[in-house]
């Protein structure tokens, strides 16, 4: 989710306790919203995941007070990203130096997790993601995958993943039901526009996004079904990417398990 004004609320409404919540960082408010939002959940009984954007950490100074806030809080599950900033703030360009910089100050996480790209990235070559999966492993106890429609390609893209030995549990990336002109619509509140750079970097779905009921999270995971039965791929689970709109998010995740309650899926 992202850290605006009346998610909160929306949180304290929709959410039941027992699972867990991410928070992002905007490019453009820092992270301290970020913080502050998880502060607040973690009070009302929730465990929260915060988002580390890279990008957004001034130095190792800014870096050592994140994380000293962050473990005052009981976290001890961190998601760790480059951050969607054309320019960084300090010296830390990708996830891979921000890594490496937690890991030479030390911490008390359990668990940190970073991002893995089924499909191309608009502004990154292919070698360039592959290497940076790489570069993040060592540092790292799970991966979420990136957002991609096409079951096929998120299939192949954990094969590849497998055969190239990474053995870090993956959580499957799942986008929410998804309204394109609210999320449109949400470019304007969202500090200069992160669901319209989102949508620019993605833009080999605006098309199926924009015509009538054409995602549905459900037949994606339908699609998915075999590879999250595979043993051998290590799928830990689902991330379900809300767009904040957590009203329909939790009603199609409920629905969904009343229906999956009679077994379509294989079970592992």
């Amino acid at each position: 989710m992202y850290p605006l004004d009346g998610v909160e609320r929306a949180v304290l409404e929709r959410v039941p306790r027992d699972l867990t919540v991410t928070i992002t960082s905007s490019p453009t408010r820092g992270i301290a919203p970020t913080l502050e939002l998880a502060e607040r959940l973690i009070g009302h009984g929730y465990v929260v995941v915060p988002h580390v954007a890279a990008r957004l950490i001034s130095g190792r100074d800014h870096l050592a007070e994140v994380l000293a806030r962050i473990e005052a809080l009981g976290v001890r599950d961190v998601f760790v990203i480059a951050g969607d900033l054309d320019h960084p703030v300090g010296p830390f360009e990708g996830a891979a130096a921000l890594l490496r910089a937690m890991a030479e100050l030390g911490h008390r996480f359990d668990e940190i997790g970073v991002t893995g790209y089924p499909e191309s990235h608009a502004f990154i070559s292919d070698e360039a993601t592959i290497q940076a999966m790489f570069d993040k492993v060592p540092f790292a106890t799970y991966i979420v995958s990136q957002i991609c429609f096409d079951a096929a390609v998120i299939a192949a893209w954990i094969r590849r993943v497998r055969d190239r030995g990474v053995e870090l549990p993956i959580h499957v990336g799942l986008p929410g039901p998804i309204d394109p002109v609210r999320l449109l619509r949400m470019s304007t509140r969202i500090g200069l526009g992160e669901s319209a750079r989102f949508l620019r970097r993605h833009g080999s779905w605006v098309g199926r996004l924009t015509l009538p009921r054409a995602y549905r999270p459900g037949s994606l995971l339908e699609h998915l079904a075999p590879e999250l039965a595979r043993p051998e791929n290590a799928i830990a689970g689902l991330h379900l990417f809300t767009f904040n709109e957590l009203d329909r998010s939790e009603n199609w995740r409920l629905r969904e398990l009343a229906r999956l309650a009679n077994g379509p899926l294989p079970s592992r």
